[in-house]
């Protein structure tokens, strides 16, 4: 059973910093795949950033040089540090494992509320 709880979101003011954590339970977590999504009110779930399994990044263009995503094998967690915030980053954001041998993302945390302030 694989379950992801995120934590570490919160109210900040614009130009401010979050880091979002989540922690991984299930499977091999070093061979597993993980990103973080962010859901606006009355908007469609966007991707944020993934770091697989073999290290490699990718954000999407709007957070790129602001956030950074990484991971502590030993502690099965993928965090999420965001500065310089701004407040369309406003959303729920959400953790998300892709596992092999499957090429998606089929199990998801619950999501942390990232309100910034401007």
């Amino acid at each position: 059973q694989v379950q992801l709880v995120e934590s570490g979101g919160g109210l900040v003011q614009a130009g401010g910093s979050l880091r979002l954590s989540c922690a991984y339970s299930g499977r091999t977590f070093r061979t597993v795949t993980m990103g973080w999504f962010r859901q606006a009110p009355g908007k469609e779930r966007e991707f944020v950033a993934a770091l697989s399994w073999s290290g490699n990044t990718y954000y999407v263009d709007s957070v790129k040089g602001r956030f950074t995503i990484s991971r502590d094998n030993a502690k099965n967690t993928v965090y999420l540090q965001m500065n310089s915030l701004k407040p369309e980053d406003t959303a729920v954001y959400s953790c998300a494992a892709d596992i092999p041998p499957t090429d998606s993302y089929d199990y998801w945390g619950p999501g942390t509320q990232v309100t910034v302030s401007s």
